[in-house]
């Protein structure tokens, strides 16, 4: 089993070092929190081990998850891997992408893993529908939260819409060409409510909208391509594939059919595939336990992180 260390016990924090913990792949070892006092609180009420500093605790693992406050993810990150220590980040992988490129090279040179916590990747209904997903040539997404003072330290791009820029880069084939972008501060010093629209140089179009001041809590999209449309509900882990293939000569009672202005007949379909129950988190860290056992490619690369970064950049920098 791996021995697995975690930076920051805060809320996210929490979940993740119960869930390896209780995960067979790792063997939990301990923690380190800047905040003393907190941190013997939490070491208190749950039994996990405090580390006095961080570099105690990088001489007893093999791994370490990372579930520091953004700011921080980079210096923590390059002290990691100069460890020679298997690195796992929550998203954002770090707050520039020049701090990103710069873990990306460490990475390589003390060849470690790296892996950054998009966890919407390990969502189920994603992952159920995701093989559906080819040459998709627009995508609409919306991820409304209501207000939470935790993660306003950074704009929603970063906070919420990062999501939907991973999520999107892992089924677009393509390079991003031009990005266009609007965001407004509402409560926070920086942007609470944002729309972006993104696209790609194979035509593809992507329309995305985050808010962490929204009355309802929403995170869906709808991919649309040719004879299909998908869509992927991340809250309620629920998803749907409606299909289009030519119309039987002799329809049924209950067949769906449609007519355009030439005539052609096409039958809707639903197509909707199982969706496996799972905790994402643990799959995430679990699945990248399998990358470091096997030497093989996480699923979410730093390299996938630092573009999902760029790409989040660039429609920051058009507020």
């Amino acid at each position: 089993m791996l021995k697995a260390g975690v930076l920051g016990a805060g809320h996210l924090g929490k979940i993740h070092l119960r869930l390896l913990q209780e995960s067979n792949r790792y063997d939990l070892v301990g923690f380190y929190d800047s905040n003393k006092d907190y941190g013997k609180e939490i070491a208190a009420q749950f039994g996990y081990r405090q580390f006095d500093t961080i570099e105690e605790l990088l001489e007893n693992v093999d791994m370490v998850d990372v579930v520091t406050p953004t700011t921080f993810h980079f210096e923590n990150a390059k002290q990691i891997i100069k460890a020679g220590k298997h690195l796992f980040v929550e998203k954002p992988i770090t707050s520039t992408v020049e701090e990103a490129q710069e873990l990306l090279q460490l990475a390589k040179d003390y060849n470690v893993k790296g892996q950054v916590g998009h966890v919407e990747r390990f969502n189920p209904a994603f992952k159920s529908v995701k093989d559906e997903i080819s040459n998709t040539m627009f995508i609409e997404a919306h991820r409304l939260a209501e207000f939470n003072p935790r993660g306003t330290d950074v704009p929603v791009v970063l906070d919420l819409m990062i999501h939907d820029i991973d999520a999107i880069l892992s089924v677009v084939k393509s390079k991003v060409k031009h990005v266009s972008a609007s965001g407004v501060s509402v409560i926070s010093d920086t942007p609470d409510i944002a729309n972006a629209r993104i696209e790609f140089e194979n035509g593809c179009v992507a329309n995305l909208t985050a808010s962490r001041i929204s009355l309802k809590n929403m995170r869906k999209a709808r991919f649309f391509q040719k004879d299909a449309y998908i869509s992927v509900d991340f809250l309620t882990k629920k998803c749907e594939v409606v299909k289009m293939k030519d119309a039987p000569e002799q329809p049924g009672d209950f067949d769906m059919i449609l007519q355009n202005a030439e005539g052609v007949k096409k039958q809707i379909y639903f197509d909707n595939p199982e969706v496996t129950e799972n905790n994402a988190i643990l799959d995430e860290l679990e699945t990248f336990a399998d990358a470091i056992e096997n030497n093989t490619t996480p699923i979410v690369t730093l390299e996938q992180g630092a573009e999902a970064l760029r790409v989040a950049k660039l429609i920051i920098n058009e507020f």
